[in-house]
């Protein structure tokens, strides 16, 4: 233990409130002027300014519910465990909830950033056969550090000021991505715009597409071929659907999304080009990425893509094969430079979140 700190337990420097959910499908309940929360709108934000939900003073009444003070430290107490966020207006809050009113030894922003950094001790001690959760009197039980009151705030500041730091770095990356994405975005759009020699085709005149077929879970053998489900792979099979490359366009679930493999299995929630026609599938791929396919969705409770709404569809099209893999050659180079980039991103994520839980380690331990 750092020298002139003492653990204490929860309940010795605050108060553990836990919260409630009003009948749903009562409308007496809802729609009034009180701020009540669920874990699904913590979205990782570090305070919490408002509440989608409103319920009424009759809820409040019935459900017994103890208003939040602003600066109640929030925690999400049931899968998932460990969302944290604080209060900055009054609030009532779900049963998945147990919040943390701070004494006057405890700052709140100091326990908030011990939650983040204890998330999976946090899940750990959770119980239940149904769904894991944190009760109220083992909440209250943990035991966390206790520093003098301006050391707490020294820490929380310079939490506050490296976190700041590493978000503002994966904002950068994520940033770059996204201006990539427009790009390639416009230049797509561009590269399909009409130009002399190229002529109007349904869709249906230059590829042929094709349902895909069934295979459950227990069906898949191993092996090394993708199955592609509608918005990627869902498994891995020894069998190929008989054509290469294997371009598919999400039938059901995923609609239009718009996915190529060197080899797959298009399972049956997508449709697949079994027939090029003659021209370069790269280019088709480019051509059904460039349409918003998900407008063609025929479903109604359980969205689906019929391939006859999707063969009429015209379109501007060049039948010359050397012209079309010049497109895809120039299309391929800004999409190379987006993949990078989402690389980039992917791994500044990762290596910021090991940051982030080294600096918090070495903070509280």
């Amino acid at each position: 233990m750092k020298e002139g700190w003492e653990y204490k337990k929860i309940k010795e420097v605050g108060t553990v409130i836990g919260g409630s959910t009003p009948n749903t499908s009562n409308k007496e309940y809802w729609g009034g002027d009180n701020c009540w929360i669920s874990p699904a709108e913590l979205d990782g934000s570090h305070y919490l300014y408002d509440s989608k939900k409103k319920i009424t003073d009759k809820a409040v009444k019935e459900k017994n519910l103890k208003l939040l003070p602003v600066g109640t430290v929030i925690l999400s107490s049931r899968a998932p465990i460990g969302k944290v966020t604080i209060n900055k207006v009054p609030t009532y809050c779900n049963q998945g909830f147990k919040c943390v009113v701070c004494g006057k030894d405890l700052y709140n922003e100091f326990l908030y950033w011990w939650f983040w950094g204890h998330t999976n001790y946090l899940n750990s001690i959770g119980k239940g056969a149904t769904f894991v959760e944190i009760s109220k009197t083992v909440v209250e039980n943990i035991e966390i550090p206790v520093p003098p009151l301006s050391e707490q705030q020294r820490i929380v500041s310079y939490l506050d000021s490296a976190f700041a730091k590493i978000d503002a770095v994966a904002k950068n990356a994520e940033d770059s991505l996204n201006e990539a994405k427009a790009l390639f975005q416009s230049a797509l759009t561009k590269m399909m715009e009409p130009k002399d020699g190229w002529k109007k085709k349904k869709l249906g005149e230059v590829l042929n597409l094709r349902r895909g077929h069934d295979l459950t879970h227990s069906q898949m053998e191993d092996g090394d071929i993708v199955v592609a489900g509608s918005n990627g792979p869902i498994g891995f099979h020894n069998v190929a659907t008989p054509i290469s490359p294997c371009i598919t366009i999400g039938r059901s679930g995923s609609v239009g999304s718009v996915n190529m493999y060197d080899k797959c299995w298009a399972h049956n929630t997508t449709l697949y080009i079994d027939d090029f026609k003659g021209n370069n599938p790269k280019y088709l791929y480019y051509i059904l990425t460039s349409l918003n396919l998900a407008k063609l969705n025929s479903g109604s409770a359980v969205p689906t893509l019929n391939r006859n709404f999707i063969h009429p569809i015209s379109i501007p099209f060049v039948k010359d094969v050397s012209k079309q893999k010049a497109i895809v050659a120039t299309l391929d180079s800004l999409k190379s430079k987006v993949d990078q980039l989402q690389d980039n991103l992917s791994r500044t994520l990762t290596e910021c979140t090991a940051l982030k839980q080294s600096i918090l380690r070495q903070t509280f331990e």
